[in-house]
């Protein structure tokens, strides 16, 4: 059977803060339906190239790209692209639970009535209703909509980001080292949800976490001083590296 098209195909990528080049030469595909893992020590450019995925790094005065970022078939790096679409399109989840200072259910809501993408009351409170309900907040939420979600526990906060996302219908989901805020109960519980979600999304996470990369995701892409080094499925990577610095790093001799 023929592999899918790969959702993401990056060619080439070089990012530079600056003049200092950050990420070098960065080759990949992304598949749809699966988890893709980044990992590598800090500053070995993995947040840095989860957020050249939607162009979030465009926000930091003095860097610039080089290379493609083609997302079903469009370069988004070419001018004039829509990134009011990319982000809704390709959604973020940060390290941070970071709700907006509103209600539960405007967290949920705003996105969703700013894009005009419901028709009437109706449509999006089955939209939040939904949203909620994937990231399972509905049935522990649903009598404290009105709440401040800022007086949420940092779990029920990092899951209501994602239900955050969610509303907005992306394509894609990034995620920053989503549980490394979080307890063991609250951790365990947002990767039982990334296993639900990658059937209906493409997921890419970047973990310091080597067990949760392992547990979560179909392949995994190690980085290391701003290259890649190594990307294959996550059994073959930790079982069976094609490089010696792989091998190296995931053994625990450097890094």
């Amino acid at each position: 059977m023929p592999s899918p098209d790969p959702i993401i195909r990056v060619l080439d990528l070089d990012f530079y803060y600056s003049q200092v080049l950050a990420l070098s030469k960065i080759k990949l595909e992304i598949l749809p339906n699966q988890v893709t893992a980044l990992i590598g020590p800090s500053g070995c450019g993995k947040s840095t190239f989860l957020r050249c995925l939607n162009r979030m790094n465009d926000t930091i005065p003095n860097t610039r790209v080089a290379g493609k970022v083609i997302l079903e078939g469009d370069d988004i790096y070419v001018e004039g692209y829509d990134l009011t679409d990319l982000r809704r399109r390709v959604g973020m989840v940060f390290q941070k639970p970071n709700p907006f200072p509103k209600s539960v259910h405007e967290n949920v809501a705003f996105g969703p009535r700013m894009l005009n993408l419901v028709d009437g009351r109706e449509s999006l409170e089955e939209l939040v209703k939904t949203s909620l309900d994937r990231v399972g907040l509905w049935d522990e939420l649903k009598d404290h909509l009105k709440d401040d979600a800022l007086s949420l526990p940092l779990g029920q906060q990092q899951r209501l980001c994602l239900a955050r996302v969610l509303a907005v219908q992306p394509r894609i989901i990034l995620m920053d080292e989503p549980a490394s805020a979080l307890d063991p109960i609250a951790t365990a519980h947002l990767e039982d949800l990334i296993f639900q979600l990658k059937e209906n999304y493409k997921i890419v996470i970047v973990t310091h976490n080597m067990q949760q990369a392992a547990r979560v995701s179909d392949c995994t892409g190690f980085f290391w001083l701003g290259e890649l080094i190594e990307f294959n499925p996550t059994g073959r990577l930790f079982t069976n590296p094609e490089m010696e610095l792989t091998e190296t790093y995931i053994t625990g001799r450097m890094g």
